[in-house]
């Protein structure tokens, strides 16, 4: 699975190109497989973006700006979504990818798993001298 993150090389927006930066700096962090397409130069992906952003995510303009983050044609999210993302440490289930061992939210999520165990033993225990 290969994330794709449409751009636009030549966008004249700095806050358009600061947002760019931030998401593929943060999936290079990561070590992230990912893809970067661009809109600028490239009509095809223009068109496949725009195609499949869902409506409901569209800006009132009609017209989506990048970035957009896809996992192969899965659509995630623009850059506030992923911002958000990143903020709650659920990247990788923005992402649609499982996180890998180690990191935050996967140890949190065995903790979680271990204490949910702990708990079930602690009731059968009870349970039994009662």
């Amino acid at each position: 699975m290969v994330i794709k993150v449409f751009l636009a090389s030549s966008s004249g927006s700095t806050a358009i190109k600061k947002k760019q930066q931030d998401v593929v700096g943060f999936l290079e962090a990561l070590k992230i497989d990912h893809a970067q397409l661009d809109i600028a130069s490239n009509e095809d992906n223009r068109l496949w973006m725009r195609e499949n952003v869902p409506g409901e995510k569209k800006p009132t303009s009609g017209i989506p700006l990048p970035p957009q983050i896809f996992n192969e044609e899965m659509y995630c999210g623009d850059y506030d979504t992923f911002f958000d993302a990143k903020e709650d440490n659920t990247v990788y289930e923005f992402l649609g990818l499982t996180p890998p061992p180690g990191s935050k939210r996967k140890v949190a999520e065995e903790e979680e798993q271990e204490e949910g165990e702990e708990d079930k033993e602690e009731e059968e225990h009870a349970s039994e001298e009662d």
